[in-house]
């Protein structure tokens, strides 16, 4: 197995750890740990009991070093084009589970490794994290959504200079871009993106799937149309069990106990 699912029980029950786990190849997506990954995320995107995935790697030093080009470089260019959309595909799938997905970043996250990342919702990284989109110096370009994800994260100018470039940056940097959201002490990546799920994972999970919603698909709108979409999102929340547990709760000066429902 390249892919190990992960359901914390406790207090962290709704916690799901989402681990790349192919050593020999620092995680680089080669056929089967895609296959284990998609499978992986198409089983989470129905799970109702799943309220944050945190996306991180179980091989010390690297996140994801990008796609298999040992692998891809025995394919003939119709099947790397249909590997390449393979990727593209499983990356908006990541970015479509319905739950906020939190990426841990250790090490290397080149290329694929990053684009990766940019699938999540948020970010945290390690102050020894490593990271580019460095396509360009391989005479292609990022494929896997890096030219669309990058530029309405940090800008099309910032972007741009780091696709043309292929230059790698470090955590710090990233931080600074606004390409991560937090910077963590080297080693720290996975519990920093704990710490931030746990932060989440009190809330009231329908409402966080329909705030992930209206911001998600709201970017691609303008501020009308984004102000209508909100509209609809929160009137999705009103005949809710939760919205009426938030309420009960604040009254009566205790925790919320959410359901889901």
């Amino acid at each position: 197995m390249e892919v190990r699912v992960e359901h914390l029980p406790g207090p962290d029950a709704g916690l799901v750890l989402l681990g790349l786990d192919r050593p020999a190849a620092k995680n680089a997506l080669g056929r089967q740990l895609l296959s284990e990954f998609r499978a992986a995320v198409k089983a989470l995107a129905t799970d109702r009991t799943v309220r944050v995935v945190v996306l991180h790697s179980l091989v010390p030093g690297v996140f994801c070093a990008g796609a298999d080009l040992k692998e891809r470089a025995g394919m003939s260019p119709e099947e790397a084009g249909i590997f390449v959309q393979s990727i593209r595909a499983a990356f908006s799938e990541v970015e479509s589970l319905p739950m906020p997905v939190i990426a841990a970043l250790e090490g290397a996250a080149f290329g694929g490794g990053l684009e990766l990342a940019l699938a999540a919702d948020l970010r945290v990284a390690g102050t020894e994290a490593k990271m580019g989109l460095v396509e360009a110096a391989l005479a292609i370009i990022p494929g896997g959504g890096g030219t669309q994800r990058l530029p309405r994260l940090i800008g099309a100018a910032r972007a741009k200079e780091l696709i043309f470039t292929a230059r790698r940056f470090g955590a710090e940097e990233a931080g600074r871009l606004g390409l991560v959201n937090r910077v963590v002490p080297a080693g720290q990546a996975l519990e920093g993106a704990l710490g931030l799920a746990r932060e989440i994972l009190p809330n009231g999970p329908i409402a966080l799937r329909l705030a992930k919603q209206a911001v998600g698909q709201g970017m691609e709108l303008d501020l009308a149309a984004g102000l209508a979409l909100e509209e609809a999102c929160y009137a999705q929340v009103i005949p809710t069990q939760d919205r009426l547990e938030g309420l009960a709760a604040f009254r009566e000066k205790r925790p919320p106990r959410y359901k889901g429902e």
